[in-house]
C-alpha cells in the first residue's frame, strides 16, 4: 500500500478514514479540497472564490500522481479521479447506505455549527457546503456509484481493493491496517 485513492459519496467518511489510514501507516495525505482551496482562500464572494487556478491545480495533481507514495482523499473531476484510480496501487471504496450517507451529512452540518469539519477548507461556510453535500449525495448515488461499483469489480484482480460497505467494515478495515502496520 503505497498509493491510494479513498473515494464515495459525499458524507461517507472518507476524509475522516484517509485521515486514519495516513496515521496508520505514515503516506502523506492529500485532501482535493484543501489543495483546491489552501488555507484562507475559500472566500466565495470573490471571482474564483479563493481556489488556485484549473492549470496550477493540474500541475499539482500530476506532480503527486508521480510522487512514489500517497494517500488523495476527495473528488474533482471523473476525468482526473480515474487517471488516480489508474495510478493507485490500492482502492478504497466507502459505499455505504444512501440513508447513511445523508445522515452523516446532517450529523456533520451539526458538528459544523460549532467548528469547521476536519478536512474542510478554511473559511469553507458550512451550512453552504452542507446543502451541496445534501444534492450531491443523490446524483453521486444515480450516476457514479454504478461505475464506482464497476471499477472495484474489474480493479479487483490487479490492484488491493477494500470495498467497504458499513460503518463495521469500515472499523474492520482499519484495524486490519493497524495489524499490518503494527500501530
Amino acid at each position: 500500500m503505497r498509493k491510494v485513492a479513498v473515494f464515495g459519496n459525499a458524507g461517507g467518511g472518507k476524509s475522516t478514514l484517509a485521515r486514519q489510514l495516513a496515521e496508520l501507516t505514515g503516506l502523506s495525505l492529500y485532501p482535493i479540497d484543501i489543495i483546491k482551496f489552501p488555507a484562507g482562500r475559500y472566500r466565495p464572494q470573490e471571482t474564483g472564490g479563493g481556489e488556485i487556478s484549473h492549470e496550477e491545480y493540474l500541475r499539482i495533481h500530476a506532480d503527486l500522481l508521480n510522487r512514489d507514495q500517497w494517500i488523495i482523499d476527495g473528488f474533482d473531476t471523473v476525468a482526473l479521479a480515474w487517471e488516480r484510480f489508474s495510478a493507485a496501487d490500492t482502492l478504497v471504496y466507502i459505499d455505504l447506505p444512501l440513508v447513511t450517507h445523508y445522515m452523516w451529512v446532517t450529523k456533520r452540518l451539526v458538528k459544523g455549527l460549532f467548528r469547521n469539519p476536519h478536512g474542510w477548507p478554511e473559511n469553507c461556510p458550512v451550512w453552504s457546503g452542507a446543502l451541496n453535500c445534501y444534492r450531491v449525495v443523490w446524483r453521486c448515488h444515480r450516476l457514479l456509484t454504478p461505475r464506482y461499483r464497476q471499477l472495484v469489480a474489474d480493479a479487483s484482480s490487479s490492484k488491493r481493493v477494500h470495498h467497504l460497505k458499513s460503518p463495521a467494515e469500515i472499523k474492520l478495515f482499519l484495524h486490519a491496517v493497524r495489524q499490518e502496520h503494527g500501530a
